[in-house]
């Protein structure tokens, strides 16, 4: 057994990144830096794997990644609109091709009933081309499991950015 669940999946998507000659950031709030932490367990993860910043706090989405405060304020860290200047801040703030940012509530607390435990909103970016997004709800899974959940589903986000 693997350390994380997600390995075959990470090393697929990186077999994919390395084949196209393609470097990946990411840019993490509820998941504190466990998308870049799989891709980081596959051996040959450095011929891809370019940086993953972890953004938990709003300040730090603002510091590193240059998310406007006033976005922030405006419509919450949990959002679309937040994700996706993460995405973009990953991008203009690296070497990286592509980038996946992901910001949501993990819980078991800091949810409500318009942004319940297991919203997550998620986007990947190419550079020099599209930005995509998602809002999942896995529902309030357990921490664990909704940070597995994001993992995987922004792998595939990936994947689909690539095209």
């Amino acid at each position: 057994m693997t350390a994380y669940p997600s390995y075959d999946s990470a090393r697929a998507l990186l077999a994919e990144t390395k084949s196209r000659g393609l470097l990946v950031a990411t840019a993490e709030s509820c998941t504190g830096g466990l998308i870049a932490a799989a891709l980081a367990a596959v051996p040959g993860a450095s011929a891809s794997l370019e940086r993953g910043f972890v953004t938990y706090s709003n300040e730090a989405k603002t510091e590193m990644l240059g998310v406007p405060a006033d976005l922030v304020q405006r419509v919450g860290a949990v959002s679309r609109e937040v994700a996706i200047a993460m995405t973009e801040g990953a991008i203009a703030n690296s070497r990286a091709d592509i980038a996946v940012a992901v910001t949501g509530i993990a819980g078991p607390d800091g949810g409500t009933t318009e942004k319940p435990v297991g919203l997550v909103h998620m986007a990947a970016s190419r550079r020099g081309g599209v930005t995509i997004h998602e809002e999942k709800r896995f529902g309030d899974l357990g921490r664990h499991e909704i940070q597995l959940a994001t993992v995987l589903a922004a792998f595939n986000l990936l994947k689909r950015v690539m095209d």
